[in-house]
């Protein structure tokens, strides 16, 4: 049999087909951002890891790559402008960033810079939103703000006054009600509305928002508000601003039917309302270019049957088809692409706390002959199990385990009895799937053991706070260890992370055909952490996340190449304290604090406590306040320092030295 390869391991766990080139194995067993990400060369994402321990931050890490930020905004960018230099476009192709798929500052900031030369916009669906777009377009740059959402009269004002700046805001009509709004504030303070409307299109998206679209969205005008609309300008003399029209049919829209079908069906509304007298300059074709998160490249919740290219083409050919027939315009095309933006950009790093697993040791043969029938049959059966009779043995094995509690609750087996036979049973069925595991055909009876015999690996992160789609729609994301891959993971496991609540727990993993229930890991080796990476986990997670047993915002690092080899620190965003999450549900440290001397007082005059225990407590206390919500491994800091050899000029300095 040959031995276990870096190959096998990308393949296991699909790293080429979810990590659109940008992440892979190098010859060392770890995980690495590629040159196809950083343009010039690989880095190790397991030494920037451990870097960012050595320099003092704890895990979990967010670790988010700027690099894979670049290259998103200049890949979607170049399939739209192909297609359209391809295929005659007459029109241009605006990309815009939705606020709400990742509002961290850093993340929309280096966006901008990216997508400059491009003209990348913003789109704001609240008012909050609204106003960082402005500030961060504002400057003359002309940059566009595409205005979603519900609008009362302080957002429209405030969009209409941000014009006066150089900023392009589209006020996209959504509700009906909102037209009277645009125009009475666009009146009062003698501005030009950029106005858009919202179609509210039959066609549905497909996938797990699906319900997005139809015709009972939440937002939209349906066919007969836009015939009022059009009226409504009309008698306003404002008819020329109607400037856009918009539609979006759901988020991760993973069949592309769905996405050309609301083309056809947008195309005729465009023509129809430009034909109505509104110079329709833009149409804003929504979300919903969907991500690959298994790599397995159908129509799946959590994949796509289509790529980039074939999207953008798709956008570009269906509308100059139907406006050239009608001898319409060609207007600039908008998307609001956010998760295809951003979602590869950020991975998740943490460290493994714990395992427990079923005890498949078989116990040693009794020195008496005390030990019950049924324990005795289960022994039998255990050390007689072969290649043959190993679906019979199975058969008798789950018999014995069901009829051995049958007699435990009837008080004839005691405890000790009990953990006899669970101990035989799994170490049965342990060795027993030894056996099948390579064969050809595995009877169905027994496919289910690797799910029986999974390990628990505790995690140091909270699965409500970092990957919550993970827990509430049960969204898949790619999960890989940063290290070992020379090394063939023998290990079938489900991830638990820190909360109490049992639904922290990840059981849903990627697999080569099929969504599969455990995932395969290398055993724990006891000396040196073993470091997990969630990947994928870009758009919507951070911002979605939740302060479950108050583990709060998990340490984030933007990490850059550069151009000479290696990589940078661009920014560190330094995780809650436990003072701060406490803050956050109106509990003060100082009014905490004096509830705790007091009741170190009380239990000092009791005599329940002597003055150094009382003052170790304090110190305890109030370092944990100051302290990072989730595990902070002092011994990994310790065994990464170790290992460094001291050179001549660096002085290496441990903790608490």
């Amino acid at each position: 049999m040959k031995g276990w390869s870096i190959r096998d391991s990308a393949e296991l766990y699909n790293i080429g087909g979810w990590s659109n080139g940008y992440f892979d194995l190098n010859e060392e067993g770890n995980i690495i951002l590629t040159r196809g990400a950083t343009g010039t060369h690989d880095i190790d994402i397991k030494k920037v890891a451990d870097d960012l321990v050595r320099r003092g931050l704890s895990m979990p890490l967010l670790l988010r790559f700027s690099d894979v930020l670049r290259q998103q905004v200049e890949q979607i960018h170049k399939a739209f402008n192909d297609k359209i230099d391809e295929y005659g476009y007459e029109g241009s192709y605006k990309l815009v960033m939705p606020i709400k798929v990742n509002q961290q500052r850093h993340v929309v900031e280096e966006l901008l810079e990216y997508g400059r030369p491009h003209g990348l916009g913003l789109e704001a669906g609240s008012k909050p939103e609204l106003l960082v777009a402005i500030a961060l377009q504002s400057g003359g740059g002309g940059g566009l703000v595409v205005c979603n959402g519900y609008k009362d009269t302080a957002y429209v004002e405030t969009a209409l006054l941000a014009q006066r700046l150089g900023v392009q805001t589209l006020l996209i009509v959504d509700r009906f009600q909102e037209l009277q709004v645009i125009v009475e504030a666009a009146k009062r303070l003698g501005l030009e509305p950029n106005i858009g409307v919202r179609a509210k299109l039959s066609t549905r998206g497909s996938g797990r928002w699906a319900e997005s679209g139809g015709d009972r969205s939440k937002f939209g005008l349906t066919a007969g508000e836009m015939v009022r609309a059009v009226h409504v300008l009309q008698e306003e003399g404002m008819l020329d601003r109607l400037k856009c029209l918009h539609f979006h049919i759901g988020s991760q829209i993973t069949a592309i039917r769905a996405v050309k079908d609301a083309l056809t069906e947008a195309s005729r509304v465009f023509i129809d309302l430009y034909k109505m007298g509104a110079p329709l300059e833009f149409v804003d074709v929504g979300g919903g270019l969907a991500v690959d998160y298994d790599g397995s490249k159908t129509n799946f919740h959590a994949s796509r049957n289509y790529s980039l290219e074939e999207y953008a083409a798709d956008v570009v050919y269906q509308l100059l088809g139907a406006l050239d027939e009608a001898e319409v315009p060609h207007p600039t095309i908008i998307s609001e692409s956010g998760r295809a933006l951003v979602a590869h950009h950020s991975v998740l790093v943490f460290d493994v706390v714990g395992r427990t697993e079923e005890i498949t040791q078989l116990p040693p043969p009794p020195d008496s002959d005390t030990e019950h029938q049924i324990i005795e049959e289960m022994r039998e059966v255990a050390t007689t199990v072969n290649r043959k009779n190993f679906q019979e043995a199975y058969h008798d094995a789950v018999q014995l385990k069901e009829d051995a509690m049958s007699l435990y609750r009837h008080g004839i087996l005691d405890l000790e009895d009990r953990a006899k036979v669970e101990q035989l049973f799994w170490g049965t069925a342990r060795k027993i799937w030894k056996m099948v595991r390579e064969l050809p055909y595995i009877p169905e009876d027994v496919e289910s053991l690797p799910n029986q015999l999974a390990d628990i690996y505790y995690c140091n992160f909270s699965l409500f706070q970092s990957v919550p789609d993970s827990w509430a729609v049960k969204a898949l994301f790619p999960v890989v260890p940063l290290h070992r891959h020379r090394e063939q993971p023998t290990r079938n496991a489900i991830l638990a992370d820190l909360t109490c609540d049992s639904d922290g727990k990840m059981d849903q993993f990627i697999g080569l055909h099929d969504v599969k229930n455990t995932l395969e890991l290398h055993p724990l080796d006891g000396s040196d952490p073993y470091v997990l990476g969630i990947f994928l986990i870009g758009a919507y997670q951070e911002i979605l996340g939740d302060l479950h047993n108050l583990f709060g915002d998990v340490n984030a690092v933007h990490i850059a190449s550069k151009p000479e080899g290696g990589y940078s620190v661009k920014h560190v965003v330094e995780g809650d304290r436990v003072r701060d999450v406490l803050g956050y549900v109106s509990y003060d440290q100082r009014t905490l604090m004096e509830r705790l001397r007091a009741g170190i007082e009380s239990a000092l005059q009791m005599g329940n406590i002597s003055f150094e225990q009382s003052a170790a407590l304090l110190r305890h206390y109030e370092a944990g306040l100051a302290g990072y919500t989730y595990l902070e491994n002092r011994d990994h800091l310790e065994r990464l320092l170790s290992s460094i050899v001291p050179q001549p000029h660096l002085q290496v300095v441990k903790p608490g030295a």
